[in-house]
């Protein structure tokens, strides 16, 4: 069985506090964010909108790519986000279709 593995951004809303994440099971990963079943920063701060996800076909290449986009300026993030999802919209749907 062949893995795929994701890199996404949660928010906590419009324009409001960004998580950066990489998982080999983004539909399960969200849900542990949605539903806040693990202490730590998207619980404390209440992110739980997916706003932006990348798939990749191995861990090393999703790993180098959340390494990059937390060293970008927070500018950068937003553009990125909103080139898919101007309003912002949780495609948490998206991912369990």
């Amino acid at each position: 069985m062949e893995k795929n593995f994701a890199v996404y951004i949660l928010a906590s809303r419009p324009h409001g506090t960004l998580y950066i994440g990489v998982t080999s099971n983004l539909p399960k990963r969200i849900w542990e964010h949605r539903e806040s079943v693990v202490d730590g920063f998207t619980k404390e701060y209440g992110i739980k909108t997916l706003v932006w996800y990348e798939m990749h076909d191995n861990a090393e290449s999703a790993i180098t790519r959340e390494k990059r986009l937390k060293k970008w300026d927070r500018a950068w993030k937003v553009r990125l986000i909103e080139e898919n999802n101007r309003e912002w919209h949780d495609l948490y749907a998206d991912i369990c279709a």
